[in-house]
């Protein structure tokens, strides 16, 4: 009888030590996930079609500024990585990029869109993900607001440009009478107009003539007639070179004198192509300027001909800007949350290549702008104006 019950004992303490050894087993110490050693951001603009030279030089600008970031380390020790989408400047097509990035690609932030349709198709749609969204480029005046919270730009909006040449007609210039002829079917040439004609007469100048003209139109003799009789000092042309340099000619075959000044559609080598001798001496408002001796600009321009054998453009700079904002605001939110970026954004205040750079209650870049001067067919650089 001892001998059984000490083996039923013996039988039971060996089925508690294997039972406790069991659930050693399943209360296993837990494991700590990975470490993330790399994370990818996005970039919409069109690198075919009509409008590929400002997706291209964006793209350019936003991988150069990817390599510096990771040269020194990366962002909190994690590698950036960069897939830039092409939709060919149609609404249709950065959505379907949008949607890649996002879902297929797991990207914490975008730069773009570039061009205002492509922002006002996709800025909806990175608020509803939220997936921090900024524009290069997008100049249309509600992109932000359309696009909603998580949208943003780091260029100035067409309207400003207009307050930028007024402020400088008559605070530098010390104009008192101004004409301006733009293009009617224009909604970039007639924001810059508007906003050009209400500061300048805010600020006690004149608007001797407000006269208008139709897409395509050759023959601006008429309009330009009743400017040469207005004895303006400040004739402001607020469209794109091809127009321009055709105007320009013809108001000096005119006897027009005045000072010619105009928005950022000035800037191409075409526009000497075009208008000649008559645009010498003409000036205008612009993002920035490759031969600004600030260390930050002299700083982009040679990190930038030393990458790809060419001077950037203004879309390289922007591009280059809006890459460096929204991976400033990555490190500074220490997180990968799209609502931590957001945050982190909203507070931005960045020495970038296009100027010191803030936002405004609507997301739009606050920031300075340049103007310069045509002198022997070339850009030089005369003035800086502020907000």
């Amino acid at each position: 009888m001892k001998k059984r019950l000490f083996a039923i004992f013996t039988v039971a303490a060996l089925s508690t030590a294997l039972l406790a050894a069991c659930g050693e087993k399943t209360a296993a110490t837990p494991t700590t996930a990975p470490a993330v050693k790399e994370f990818t951001i996005g970039g919409i603009g069109p690198l075919t079609g009509g409008a590929a030279t400002y997706g291209q030089s964006v793209k350019e600008g936003v991988e150069l500024y990817v390599k510096e970031v990771n040269a020194k380390g990366g962002i909190d020790g994690k590698t950036v990585k960069v897939i830039f989408e092409d939709d060919q400047a149609d609404g249709t097509n950065a959505s379907n990029a949008f949607n890649k990035l996002v879902e297929n690609d797991k990207v914490v932030g975008i730069v773009g869109a570039v061009t205002s349709g492509a922002a006002l198709a996709t800025g909806p749609k990175g608020t509803q993900s939220k997936i921090p969204m900024v524009s290069p480029s997008a100049t249309e005046p509600t992109v932000t607001k359309v696009g909603g919270d998580y949208m943003f730009r780091v260029c100035f909006i067409d309207s400003y440009q207009g307050v930028a040449l007024a402020n400088y007609s008559v605070d530098t210039l010390k104009s008192t009478k101004a004409a301006v002829l733009y293009n009617v079917g224009s909604d970039y040439s007639k924001g810059i107009a508007d906003a050009f004609k209400s500061n300048y007469e805010s600020k006690g100048g004149k608007v001797a003539e407000f006269l208008t003209y139709n897409d395509g139109d050759k023959d601006f003799s008429a309009q330009l007639t009743k400017i040469a009789a207005a004895g303006v000092d400040v004739l402001v042309l607020p469209d794109y070179y091809t127009t321009v340099g055709l105007i320009a000619k013809q108001a000096r075959n005119s006897g027009i004198d005045a000072q010619l000044l105009g928005g950022d559609g000035w800037e191409s080598a075409e526009l000497f192509t075009i208008g000649g001798a008559a645009v010498e001496g003409a000036r205008f408002v612009t993002h920035y300027f490759s031969g600004d001796e600030a260390a930050v600009v002299a700083n982009f321009v040679k990190q930038f001909e030393a990458e790809y054998k060419k001077a950037p453009d203004t879309f390289s700079a922007l591009g280059y800007d809006a890459a460096k904002v929204l991976l400033s605001a990555i490190d500074a939110a220490d997180s990968l949350d799209g609502a931590a970026i957001q945050a982190a954004l909203l507070k931005t205040n960045v020495e970038a290549v296009t100027g010191t750079l803030t936002f405004d209650a609507d997301r739009t870049a606050v920031k300075g702008a340049v103007i310069v001067e045509v002198e022997d067919g070339k850009l030089k650089l005369v003035d800086k104006v502020n907000p």
